[in-house]
C-alpha cells in the first residue's frame, strides 16, 4: 500500500490509546536502546514483504493456501539449532501434506524470529500473597517470579533483535539450501515422531510425491529445477509499539513505509479496539497485516476496520484471522463474512482454531483439546464453502518438539500427561504428532468437499 495517508506517520500512534505496553522505570534508557536499534540493519527487506503480499493476494483468491504456525511466545533460550530445525521440519511436513491434499502451493509463514512479546489479561501476577508485574515476554522481562526478574529491561530489546537475526540467518540458510529440497525429504524426519499413529499416512503421501517426481524427471530427461529452495516468511504480533516503530523505515524508490522487523505483523484481539494505537500504527505501513477477530466482533465494526486498514481494498493487504471457539463459530462467523461480502471488501480469511478453545484442565494447567481445535477449523471450512467465500489459510500455535500441552489427537495425550513435558511459557501448543495429524485432517476435509 502506498503511503498516501497524509495524516499518518510512524509516530502518530502515540496520540492514540495504547494498551498492553511495558512500564519501564527508566524512559531515558529505553530511548537510548531504541536509538541503537534504529541504527541497526533491518531484519527483513521490502522485496521479501512485497513478494509475500503477492502470495497472500493469491491465497485470498483461492490459488494458494497460507500455513502460519509457530511458538505462542518465543524464548531466548530456545534459539538453538535443533529446536529451530525441528520447527522448520514440522512446517515443511505440514506444507507438503497440504500441497498434496489441496493441490495448490502453500505460503509458509512462521511465528518466529520476533514473537517475543505477549499480551496479558492482568498487569500483575500474585503468588502466595506476593504481587509482581506479569511476565510479558522475553523482550520485556524474565519468567522468574522475583522483583528483579519482572522489572522491564530495555536491554532485552537488543537481545530480541540479535536472537531474531540469528534465527532468520539460520532459517534462510536452510530454506535456500538442500535441507528444503523435496528430493531430500528424509532430512525433515523427526525421530520421536516416527511412532506417530499418522506416520504411515504421511509416508504414503511422500511415496506418491517421489513417484511423481521420478516420472516427471524421466520424461523430461533431466532433474526438475527450483525444488531445492522454499520461501519462508516470518510473523509476530506487533505488540511492543516503540520496538516496532524503531524498525519502521522508508526504503529507496518506494512511496511505502515498511516495518522491517517482520514480513507479516498482526494486531492481537486485546489491542483491536476503536481508537487503538496499534490500529493507528498498522494502517500506514506497507506490510501485509493480520487482525485477530473474536466472536464478539460486530459485523459493522469489522467493515469499519477493513476500510480503515485497507483503504485501497487490496486482497493481499489484510488477513482476517478468526479465533471464535468451537462453541461460538457457527453463530458468529457467518455474519462477519456476510458483512464483508455485502460491502465488497477484500481480505484473506484465515482460521486460528487455537485461541478460542483454551481451557483449564482439572489440575489447573492451561490446555486445549485437539477435537475442539479440529472442530472449529472444520466448521470454518464448511461455513466459508457454504457462503461461497474462501478460507485461504490456517494459523496454529505449534512446535516441532515432543511436548504434552494440548490433549487429544491420535497420540492420545491425556490430562494426566500434561505435566510430563509441558514447556510453553504462556499458551499450550500442538506437538509434532498433533500438528502433522492436523495437516492430514485438513487435507482429508478438502478432498471430501471436492468429491461432493
Amino acid at each position: 500500500m502506498e503511503n498516501t495517508l497524509l495524516d499518518w506517520s510512524p509516530i502518530s500512534w502515540r496520540a492514540k490509546e495504547v494498551a498492553q505496553q511495558a512500564d519501564y522505570p527508566d524512559e531515558g534508557h529505553l530511548q537510548t536502546v531504541l536509538d541503537t536499534i534504529r541504527q541497526q540493519p533491518p531484519l527483513v527487506t521490502s522485496w521479501e514483504i512485497q513478494a509475500l503480499r503477492k502470495q497472500l493476494r493469491e491465497a485470498a483468491a483461492g490459488k494458494r493456501f497460507l500455513l502460519q504456525g509457530g511458538d505462542c511466545a518465543e524464548s531466548f533460550e530456545d534459539c538453538e539449532e535443533e529446536i529451530i530445525k525441528n520447527r522448520l521440519k514440522i512446517l515443511l511436513q505440514m506444507s507438503v501434506v497440504l500441497i498434496y491434499g489441496l493441490k495448490m502451493p502453500v505460503v509458509r509463514v512462521g511465528r518466529f524470529a520476533g514473537q517475543y512479546a505477549k499480551p496479558r489479561s492482568k498487569s500483575m501476577e500474585t503468588r502466595n500473597g506476593v504481587s509482581l508485574p506479569s511476565y510479558r515476554g522475553d523482550n520485556i522481562n524474565a519468567r522468574e517470579f522475583t522483583p528483579e526478574a519482572r522489572i522491564p529491561d530495555p536491554e532485552r530489546l537488543i537481545k530480541a533483535y540479535h536472537f531474531s537475526a540469528i534465527q532468520l540467518n539460520f532459517v534462510r540458510s536452510l530454506a535456500d539450501g538442500n535441507f528444503a529440497d523435496i528430493h531430500n525429504i528424509d532430512y525433515w524426519s523427526l525421530g520421536f515422531a516416527q511412532q506417530s499413529p499418522h506416520i504411515e499416512s504421511y509416508q504414503a503421501i511422500i511415496s506418491k510425491i517421489r513417484e511423481a517426481l521420478r516420472f516427471a524427471e524421466t520424461v523430461a530427461d533431466y532433474p526438475i529445477g527450483g525444488l531445492n529452495q522454499v520461501d519462508f516468511y516470518t510473523s509476530h504480533e506487533a505488540l511492543h509499539l516503540p520496538y516496532e516503530e524503531a524498525f519502521t523505515r522508508e526504503v529507496p524508490r518506494s512511496d511505502s513505509i515498511y516495518n522491517l522487523s517482520t514480513h507479516f505483523p498482526w494486531i492481537g484481539k486485546r489491542t483491536l479496539f476503536e481508537g487503538s494505537a496499534h490500529i493507528e500504527y498498522m494502517r500506514g505501513i506497507g506490510n501485509p497485516i493480520g487482525i485477530k477477530v473474536g466472536a464478539d466482533m460486530a459485523p459493522s465494526d469489522l467493515v469499519s476496520l477493513l476500510r480503515n486498514l485497507n483503504p485501497l481494498n487490496d486482497p493481499g493487504r489484510l488477513a482476517i484471522i478468526t479465533r471464535m471457539g468451537v462453541a461460538k463459530i457457527e453463530s458468529a462467523l457467518p455474519g462477519l463474512i456476510d458483512a464483508a461480502q455485502r460491502a465488497g471488501l477484500n481480505a484473506l480469511w484465515c482460521c486460528d482454531p487455537m485461541h478460542g478453545n483454551t481451557e483449564t484442565a482439572s489440575g489447573g494447567i492451561k490446555t486445549r483439546r485437539f477435537d475442539n481445535i479440529l472442530a472449529e477449523l472444520e466448521a470454518a471450512i464448511d461455513i466459508h464453502t457454504g457462503m461461497k467465500s474462501i478460507l485461504g489459510g490456517v494459523h496454529f500455535e505449534l512446535t516441532g518438539e515432543d511436548v504434552t500441552e494440548c490433549v487429544g489427537g491420535a497420540s492420545d495425550v491425556g490430562e494426566a500427561d500434561l505435566n510430563l513435558r509441558y514447556r510453553s511459557t504462556v499458551d499450550p501448543r500442538l506437538n509434532a504428532h498433533q500438528s502433522l495429524e492436523m495437516a492430514l485432517r485438513i487435507a482429508q476435509k478438502y478432498q471430501t468437499l471436492e468429491q461432493l
